[in-house]
């Protein structure tokens, strides 16, 4: 880095950006030479980075220093939102309402109990706030009560990384923590007897992939389980509803496994299910009295359920077919009740919830009312339940939490999300759009809007998308794309290949050798909102994260004069680089995702879209990009080495700047405060950028 930038950022009126220094890596592959001038980035040891990182954030706080004042106001806006009181809707978990609440001016959740009734004098589970104070940054991953009720189990740390957690264990009763804690620690179960913890570790990569057995207390009995040793699959443990067995699952991208070891005997070693198979997945749900199955092969892409005895479910031919396999219906995941069994679909790129009645097969269809949003199912922990918790949103209609009456038939609403400030769901249009790719394949799009706004296209426009790893980007509820869709914005979510919105084969149709169809599909929404016009490209932005980064990376190398602002947050961006070097997290696995470079045929197609090898000479548009210090699952240097660049290749007058969170990790601030304030910092840029 350029020694004088940190000095001429202060001293100017007009702040110039650090240079990074240029120290070329040549890299050979298949008869090829490529070039990386800032491959010494990755080097986070090295104080030159640290210089660096913190030069690119005293440069953006210096260009972002006029928009103080807006970012305030976006952020009063945004928390003007949020109920500050507030408090989720209590669930019975063996004997006890679980429920946790915030309160005013806190970062944090507070986890809270009563015992048998509501009316019951709460007990302090978690007070987040005071576990949080005085660090950087916080992640409570989850926890989970011991049977007698007596200890939970809790996983945590302080940096914001997403792969690195510690376990511990507190005893409710007293209120202290046990002296037991495990590192590196990425899933857990306590078996039935109170005692006895199941734990998965993480390798130096950071792939889940040791399960291990200790009684609380005895530190030195601590004994290996089991190990998974292929690369391409990770190792979870679980327990099931019905508590009577430890689930062992082990799965990769298209195949999975999974052991069971009774959890009232958990000495006992693991029983295989069914042993893993190409290209088959399959989850399995304990009943008292058989075994569903959610099973995917080549020939069932949408998945199908099953119903297998307890004892002899080895022999297929024992198991029977409840639920068929329909090509435009997928299953996305089951829960099990005694006398009820829960699927949750996705058609026509819409949620559905349906439930069979075990003893007469009859299926019952949980019905929505609009045409565009997104239902989720809660957690309903308790096995004998009659009833089913879900939450119901759309875009412009807050969460709502409902429980439905399997028994009955019918559905009763326990609390919708309260939002201050005078909003009114009426006050705005939301509507599904469909673009066409340019393989003439349809792409659904759901936009909110001001009622009053002019298809003129004149109007500013924020276009966001993911399309990776079959993760759906449905069109829930967010309060704070007001402060943007308020000032005129439309606001738009781009359902596009490499998700599974439209079923499974929608995924694999943007993914491997077909992820070109993810980049393409963006563009040709964003092409449709203009045609329409609902905007502009002088006037549209589009934001996206993690493998939406790559997304960003890869459609402003194909038609940056197609965007005025780009967001690309904690962005993937650098995929060659990461995916040759096996000492990353994630690595391995994502062979499946994205193919394996070292294979040539893989490695040409990925160095095709890679967004930091595609970078050239040409004008770009104005750009922020984001990263975290701590970051696990794309590393701090993949934003800093693809800014570095886009700065020597652009031609144009563009504003492009780096903001790197020096304190936590993929997922950014961890306090819902601190979050906000980085929103707010995003549609800052953007507002500037397009509206002055």
């Amino acid at each position: 880095m350029n020694n004088d930038s940190q000095e001429n950022i202060n001293k100017t009126d007009s702040p110039t950006p650090p240079i990074a220094a240029i120290i070329p890596e040549t890299f050979h592959e298949f008869g090829g030479t490529r070039i990386d001038d800032y491959h010494w980035l990755k080097e986070k040891t090295n104080p030159a980075v640290i210089d660096y990182l913190n030069a690119e954030n005293a440069y953006c706080e210096a260009v972002m220093k006029d928009t103080k004042e807006l970012q305030e106001t976006l952020f009063q806006e945004m928390k003007g939102r949020i109920k500050e009181d507030d408090q989720t809707v209590p669930q019975l978990n063996n004997g006890y309402y679980y429920y946790s609440r915030t309160e005013k001016d806190k970062q944090y959740p507070i986890h809270c109990r009563k015992k048998g009734s509501l009316d019951a004098i709460e007990e302090l589970v978690f007070d987040v706030n005071e576990m949080a104070k005085n660090k950087p940054a916080f992640l409570l991953h989850g926890y989970e009560v011991s049977e007698d009720n007596r200890l939970a189990a809790y996983l945590y740390n302080t940096t914001g990384s997403f792969a690195e957690y510690n376990l511990k264990v507190k005893d409710l009763f007293s209120g202290q923590d046990l002296d037991f804690e495990k590192e590196n620690v990425q899933s857990f179960t306590m078996a039935n007897d109170n005692e006895t913890m199941f734990y998965v570790i993480g390798n130096k990569s950071l792939r889940p992939y040791q399960l291990y057995r200790c009684k609380l207390g005895k530190n030195d009995a601590t004994e290996l389980v089991f190990e998974e040793t292929d690369d391409l699959f990770n190792l979870g443990v679980d327990k099931s509803k019905t508590k009577d067995f430890i689930y062992i699952v082990s799965e990769s991208f298209t195949s999975s496994e999974t052991l069971l070891i009774p959890a009232n005997e958990p000495i006992k070693e693991p029983i295989l299910f069914l042993k893993r198979q190409k290209d088959v997945e399959y989850h399995v749900a304990h009943h008292k009295d058989r075994i569903f199955v959610l099973y995917k092969d080549e020939q069932h892409k949408n998945s199908m359920v099953f119903e297998a005895p307890i004892s002899g479910y080895e022999n297929r031919n024992t198991w029977m077919e409840i639920i068929s396999h329909d090509t435009a219906v997928k299953i996305e995941g089951m829960d099990v009740f005694k006398n009820h069994l829960v699927v949750f679909i996705r058609k026509n790129g819409l949620n559905e919830i349906r439930v069979m009645n075990l003893i007469d097969k009859s299926m019952q269809n949980i019905t929505f009312p609009e045409a565009v949003y997104t239902v989720s199912p809660m957690y309903t922990p308790e096995y004998s339940s009659k009833k089913y918790r879900y939450n119901y949103a759309s875009m412009n209609r807050p969460n709502t939490v409902f429980d439905f009456d399997m028994e009955n038939d019918t559905t009763e609403m326990l609390k919708q999300q309260e939002v201050p400030g005078g909003f009114n769901a009426a006050d705005y249009m939301v509507e599904r759009l469909w673009a066409k790719a340019a393989d003439g394949t349809e792409i659904p799009m759901a936009v909110v809007y001001k009622k009053t706004l002019k298809r003129d296209g004149k109007n500013p426009a924020l276009l966001y998308a993911y399309g990776s790893y079959g993760i759906n980007t449905d069109a829930h509820f967010r309060s704070s794309v007001f402060s943007l869709v308020d000032r005129g914005f439309v606001f738009g979510i781009a359902q596009i290949r490499g998700g599974s919105e439209m079923g499974e084969v929608w995924y694999e149709s943007g993914k491997l050798m077909n992820k070109m169809n993810t980049f393409t599909d963006f563009i040709a929404c964003a092409e449709h909102l203009i045609k329409e016009q609902y905007t502009s490209s002088d006037r549209l932005a589009i934001m996206g994260g993690s493998a939406g980064g790559l997304l960003m990376g890869a459609v402003v190398n194909l038609r940056p004069e197609l965007f005025k602002v780009v967001i690309g947050m904690v962005p993937f961006v650098d995929v060659i680089n990461t995916m040759l070097d096996t000492s990353l997290p994630l690595t391995t696995q994502e062979y499946e995702q994205w193919g394996n470079p070292n294979e040539e045929a893989a490695y040409k197609y990925i160095l095709s879209y890679s967004p930091y090898d595609n970078v050239h000479v040409r004008d770009y548009p104005d750009m922020l990009i984001t990263g975290g210090l701590n970051d696990s699952q794309v590393s701090y240097h993949e934003p800093a080495k693809w800014t570095a660049k886009l700065r020597t290749m652009n031609t144009g007058n563009s504003l492009i700047l780096l903001k790197t969170n020096m304190e936590s990790g993929h997922g950014g601030a961890t306090g819902r405060f601190d979050g906000l304030k980085e929103i707010a910092f995003n549609y800052s840029f953007i507002i500037k950028r397009i509206l002055g």
